[in-house]
């Protein structure tokens, strides 16, 4: 079977990589956390792509471009809300949250925010200041008012896989990192990667990585006339899956680094640091992990081992 995303989508995803990185990578993701000029550049870059003229919602072939643009913001760290304007509501990003303990990627950035839980309630966040927390250092907590109506469970959807697509671009830009590493670290005269235990750790990983891109393309080309439970039960396997890859992937680049994958020197570090928020939010890999369960009686969640729903 054939999965190569269409070549003008590719050509596409080349020439926004070609951009953000003209920014500084996982280096200029670490000034702006100090500097909001870098923040200012990235939104320009994005512009300079069309990534604000894209229909993610009713146009296939610019969803698809979509996703690739966030694939290529993850793997730069590019320091921006990409998912949360692509999704904006009446010019206001959208914003995943838990109503338990709201929180907002960047949202000390000027505009307007909505807020919405999984289950599609619609609030009205009023962002704080910025904490200046290592893990997750765009994060600011919000509170939310009374539930205001709801958001299209469809933005819900969208919101988790476009997310998953740029976690998927950190992942295998972290795996990339630890791999140039142990194939260059000389130990005991020779390649960390003669080692055997070695490579069957960065087998591991990069088997995972493989898993979630494909997963991630089959879930972004699935077709409308599915029932949105269908949809929805897609979008929540992809974000568990991409959340479970991003803690594997993590876990082998410190490991295989060592010390030197907790400094901010090193690009995995800052690749983990700023991808905490959608590895944890709007929920985590256990809680979303819960919300399948409904679907296993009533087929929503298909599997190998269970027959479609019909639309």
């Amino acid at each position: 079977m054939k999965t190569d995303l269409p070549q003008d989508i590719s050509d596409f995803a080349a020439v926004a990589a070609k951009r953000f990185a003209r920014l500084g990578g996982p280096q200029a993701a670490l000034r702006a956390e100090t500097n909001d000029g870098v923040r200012d550049a990235a939104r320009a870059a994005l512009s300079e792509v069309g990534a604000f003229e894209l229909d993610v919602r009713s146009a296939p072939d610019d969803l698809l471009a979509a996703a690739v643009l966030c694939r290529a913001a993850g793997a730069t760290v590019l320091p921006y809300p990409l998912v949360e304007e692509l999704l904006a509501i009446d010019g206001a990003r959208l914003a995943l949250v838990d109503p338990e303990a709201p929180r907002i990627d960047h949202g000390d950035l000027p505009g307007d925010w909505i807020a919405a839980d999984l289950d599609g309630t619609r609030y009205q966040p009023r962002p704080a200041s910025r904490t200046a927390a290592k893990l997750g250092p765009f994060l600011v907590p919000a509170s939310l008012g009374a539930p205001d109506g709801s958001v299209p469970a469809s933005d819900v959807n969208l919101h988790l896989v476009l997310g998953s697509w740029r976690i998927l671009g950190s992942m295998e830009q972290a795996l990339q990192i630890v791999t140039d590493h142990v194939r260059a670290r000389i130990q005991f005269g020779k390649p960390l990667a003669d080692f055997q235990a070695v490579r069957f750790a960065v087998a591991e990983a990069a088997v995972a990585v493989r898993g979630l891109h494909e997963l991630a393309k089959y879930t972004v080309c699935r077709p409308e006339s599915l029932a949105i439970q269908i949809r929805s039960a897609d979008a929540v396997v992809l974000r568990l899956k991409a959340s479970d890859t991003a803690r594997q992937v993590l876990r082998t680049s410190h490991q295989l680094l060592g010390a030197l994958g907790f400094c901010d020197e090193s690009d995995v570090s800052v690749l983990d640091r700023h991808t905490q928020p959608l590895i944890r939010l709007p929920l985590g890999a256990e809680a979303l992990a819960l919300r399948l369960i409904p679907g296993v009686p009533d087929g929503s969640l298909e599997t190998l081992f269970s027959g479609p729903v019909s639309a």
